[in-house]
């Protein structure tokens, strides 16, 4: 597996620095964010160190399907009705850092903040 001895996440996946693991794979984890967005907010992370989205290779299209589908059976598990899911791309793009992870971010039942949500109508 390649991996960055520099890198946060992978020092996670080595188990060097703690983190609450929600699930793991042999090519996947999934953690608890430490400054969650949302009420529920896990990042779903390759174990194959890969810098951002942009960095992807055509090789490593079967890793972004298990992101998806985990991120899937993961709100499911934690028994999200709607969540969203976010890559961010290079610190341009808010990604902090520099190792592909999905957040995925859920949780929302006050009314008021579940309206506060982007809409279709109000995007155009």
């Amino acid at each position: 597996m390649n991996t960055d001895p520099n890198c946060i996440f992978c020092k996670i996946i080595n188990k060097e620095i703690p983190a609450k693991i929600i699930s793991e794979t042999a090519s996947l984890i999934v953690i608890q964010d430490r400054a969650p967005s949302a009420p529920v907010h896990h990042l779903v992370i390759p174990k194959k160190h890969i810098e951002s989205v942009a960095h992807l290779e055509i090789v490593d299209e079967e890793i972004i399907a298990d992101i998806f589908f985990t991120a899937k059976d993961d709100a499911k598990k934690t028994g999200l009705k709607g969540y969203k899911t976010v890559f961010n791309v290079g610190k341009e793009g808010g990604q902090v850092i520099p190792h592909l992870h999905l957040h995925l971010l859920g949780g929302w039942t006050q009314k008021e903040d579940i309206e506060k949500m982007p809409h279709p109508k109000l995007d155009k």
